[in-house]
């Protein structure tokens, strides 16, 4: 049987610039914190002080020469660890990783900075330890300069910087080394708007150019933007690897399932140290639920769709005049729609006892992402009786055509 070579997966001749094979690091969390109490449960007794921590577990990732890899996982999921292990700031405590290629490193606020020095100086100290020799730190000072937009503190200690300073200029370092091997560690979320684009605007460039580029953030949308490929950790161990978006869907799910553990065991404490609850006399949302017309809940809710929120709410002795108010956020916090019955003109009969209220959003388009939904009951004059900030949330799905937290079909013509 013959096989149309033209219909066969293309094959990835770059060669591998990252070999991490079955990559494992432990760290000890001593339970002693005084060196008195060191020394008293020094021998046998001292094991029963600390506690080994295993912030990776058995990671082995192959990353291409001329990819943007980015890695997402909640705090102490591995990220920043595995990117130390990467640049050889760490060596892992089993397993082996292979390099090769000049890389340039920012991993920490001001690594590699003496503070005492000027920023003068540390340009020359930090370009020597990414492997510049003093002349080729001489010919590209002036563009470091430029890039880091410092001006006249490039004269100052670096001790007297603020936190954006210090990155600036160690970014603008690390980017004039030409590495083949940019690890970046969350930095670029410091600094203006208009050194943030400059950053993002160099990253391009570098992709360009064919460089291979590694990111931890927590700017998902940075990571679906920018990335080939995004490799998600949960303790210490890779959860998926491939896709950015799919990445980013499975994390934001994680996300969600955390914060309801959270809340549940905040719930739970609640109840342990109120063993009598106070009974309700400004009512209460008990809870809230949403779903698009025609599917379950739990479903994403595709653009287009008639997205249904129902607010369940309670009070004892009867509430005469009251507002139901409904937000909705994206996973960064900031209100993509909201709404109160007031605002709709309703008036709503007396709240006594438990009530359902639905609200009906028709064609809702939404961007790609996970909203929350907050609910609130308030008297008429604005003031809130209850809140149930989170109570549900919703997935929309994947759009691969536009980025962004409003869906719009996009045409583009070429006009001349």
């Amino acid at each position: 049987m013959s096989t149309d070579i033209s219909e066969s997966t293309p094959v990835d001749t770059r060669p591998n610039i990252v070999e991490i094979d079955n990559v494992a690091k432990r760290f000890t969390i001593r339970k002693d914190n005084s060196l008195k109490e060191r020394i008293v449960t020094l021998g046998r007794a001292g094991k029963r002080h600390k506690e080994d921590f295993w912030a990776l577990n058995g990671v082995s990732i192959d990353i291409k020469a001329g990819t943007t890899v980015g890695l997402i996982g909640h705090n102490g999921s591995g990220k920043s660890t595995l990117l130390k292990v990467i640049g050889g700031i760490i060596d892992p405590t089993k397993g082996s990783v292979k390099r090769r290629g000049r890389i340039a490193a920012l991993l920490e606020l001001g690594a590699g900075f003496h503070p005492d020095l000027t920023g003068r100086e540390n340009v020359f100290l930090n370009a020597s330890i990414l492997g510049l020799s003093r002349e080729e730190t001489e010919e590209k000072f002036d563009s470091i300069l430029a890039f880091s937009g410092i001006g006249d503190f490039i004269d100052t200690q670096v001790k007297f910087y603020s936190s954006g300073m210090y990155v600036r200029l160690a970014f603008s370092v690390a980017v004039h080394t030409d590495p083949d091997l940019l690890l970046v560690d969350e930095v670029l979320a410091v600094g203006d708007e208009a050194f943030q684009r400059k950053c993002l605007d160099k990253i391009r460039s570098f992709q360009q150019e064919g460089r291979t580029i590694i990111l931890v953030t927590h700017s998902l949308g940075q990571v679906v933007e920018l990335c080939d490929r995004a490799i998600l950790l949960n303790q210490g161990q890779v959860v998926l690897d491939g896709n950015p978006r799919e990445a980013v869907a499975d994390f934001r799910d994680i996300l969600e399932g955390r914060r309801l553990r959270e809340k549940e065991q905040e719930q739970e404490t609640a109840k342990e140290k109120h063993e009598e609850v106070a009974p309700i006399d400004e009512g209460t949302v008990v809870g809230v639920t949403a779903f698009a017309a025609g599917h379950a809940v739990g479903d994403p809710v595709a653009p287009g769709a008639d997205l249904k929120i129902r607010v369940e709410l309670e009070h004892p002795t009867g509430l005469t005049d009251w507002v139901c108010a409904i937000q909705i956020d994206n996973e960064l916090g900031q209100v993509a729609y909201g709404t109160t019955s007031k605002r709709l003109g309703i008036e709503l009969q007396p709240l006594r006892g438990r009530r359902t209220v639905e609200l009906t959003l028709h064609d809702v388009n939404l961007g790609t992402g996970k909203y929350f939904i907050n609910a609130s009951l308030m008297d008429m004059s604005g003031r809130h009786l209850h809140d149930l900030p989170q109570a549900t949330s919703f997935n929309t799905p994947d759009y691969p055509l536009a980025v962004g937290i409003v869906h719009a079909r996009p045409e583009m013509a070429e006009l001349s």
